[in-house]
């Protein structure tokens, strides 16, 4: 098994998906078991190539198409660029997709566009997966990958979430769960598998508390920044409008 782990998903599974370590064997969430259900195909109208597009995440919803073209020109051309909106309101859904011109282009912005700020906003970049990883099945039918704690329906082998590397143990757990003795050996190794599985879970809990506090900070300072900005900018029309009025008064 630990030869052939990675910490990115070569295929989706659903159930796999559903796991910090992808090891569960059987849905903890609801969701879980309608994304294994579900029998989805991609977007047949979706145009240009799937290898060399990539998702953009974690948009300010008043971030533009230009704003989002002028911050990835930098990596390369770019051939297509979709900022997808609501159809109905015409509202930004926070998320697009930048199709490039070459490869090398696409791996530049890949590897140095990830959480960049953008209008105040720390963005995700990733793959376009829906086209590329096979089994796919995005987030409105249970699936997806990352995800917010808070949700209750993290899901794991992605860029934003990789898998944890599982416990080296001996193929044991699976006595627990059928008929028959079971010695005291096997035992303790299952519950040490148990409970070093529970530890990962809760200092990934710890780690995403971190980055939202930070997250937070940051969003605080920079709003510090610009009131403190404003300010000043207001205090210089005063004091200019008082002397313009003062050289007016002493005119006449």
């Amino acid at each position: 098994m630990s030869e052939l782990w990675t910490p990115i998903a070569k295929q989706y599974n659903p159930l796999k998906a559903g796991s910090i370590d992808g090891t569960d064997e059987e849905p903890h969430d609801r969701a879980v078991s309608r994304a294994i259900a579900a029998k989805y195909r991609p977007n047949k109208g979706v145009i240009g190539d799937p290898h060399l597009t990539l998702f953009v995440s974690r948009l300010n919803p008043q971030t533009s198409e230009e704003k989002l073209k002028d911050t990835f020109l930098r990596f390369g051309d770019i051939r297509r660029l979709r900022l997808v909106r609501d159809i109905v309101t015409g509202f930004s859904k926070c998320y697009g997709f930048i199709e490039y011109k070459d490869e090398r282009s696409l791996l530049k912005a890949h590897r140095d566009s990830n959480k960049l700020v953008v209008d105040q906003n720390e963005i995700f970049v990733d793959f376009e997966l829906e086209r590329s990883l096979k089994g796919w099945v995005p987030r409105r039918f249970g699936g997806g990958l990352g995800g917010k704690k808070e949700s209750g329906q993290l899901r794991f082998g992605g860029r934003d979430r990789p898998f944890r590397k599982p416990f080296s143990l001996p193929a044991l757990k699976a006595e627990l769960y059928t008929e028959g003795p079971v010695d005291k050996l096997d035992r303790r190794d299952s519950w040490q598998w148990e409970r070093g599985r529970d530890r990962e879970r809760r200092r990934e809990e710890r780690g995403e508390e971190r980055e939202k506090h930070d997250g937070d900070r940051e969003r605080y300072r920079s709003r510090e920044r610009d009131h403190k900005r404003q300010r000043d900018e207001d205090r210089y029309k005063d004091k200019d409008r008082h002397q313009r009025r003062e050289k007016h008064k002493t005119r006449r």
